[in-house]
């Protein structure tokens, strides 16, 4: 297993992506994307030489990170990339660990599985894809475009 990116909560994306942007210089990876089952928006940043990092916003006072964006926000999780989802939660459980939420679609992750666990006082996210959905690939004319916009774009073109 290799560490993917670092989960962050807070209160707003777009306060959040200003603060990251100007105080870390990080830029956006992707566009947002919301998450319908842990009820949240999330976004990748991105900066060369450095782990991404996920924001994440509550989308409903029923999401699990609501008390915490309502803190002032602050770390959540570490998440790991592993080959195989099933034998590294297996792993995780024989080495004391417990999985809060076994294996469904992420979202951000163009709906290949995650899973959340809890080990050794640490919340960790495991996923077993490079994939982020909404990537921003572009500029055009300055503004962003990401794969989905652009693929969205080409068929438009072709069956316009």
């Amino acid at each position: 297993m290799i560490i993917d990116h670092i989960g962050i909560v807070v209160r707003s994306l777009d306060q959040g992506i200003a603060i990251w942007e100007k105080t870390f210089g990080y830029t956006r990876m992707t566009q947002p994307v919301v998450n319908t089952r842990q009820k949240v928006r999330v976004v990748f940043l991105q900066k060369e030489g450095s782990l991404p990092v996920k924001l994440v916003e509550p989308a409903d006072p029923g999401s699990p990170v609501f008390a915490l964006a309502a803190r002032g926000g602050g770390f959540h999780h570490l998440c790991f990339k592993t080959d195989n989802m099933e034998k590294t939660l297996q792993h995780i459980e024989r080495e004391g660990g417990r999985v809060i939420v076994p294996p469904e679609p992420g979202e951000a992750f163009e709906n290949e599985p995650i899973a959340f666990v809890y080990m050794h006082g640490l919340p960790t996210e495991i996923i077993a894809t490079d994939r982020k959905a909404m990537q921003i690939v572009a500029s055009e004319n300055g503004k962003e475009v990401s794969c989905q916009a652009e693929v969205h774009g080409i068929v438009e073109r072709v069956h316009g």
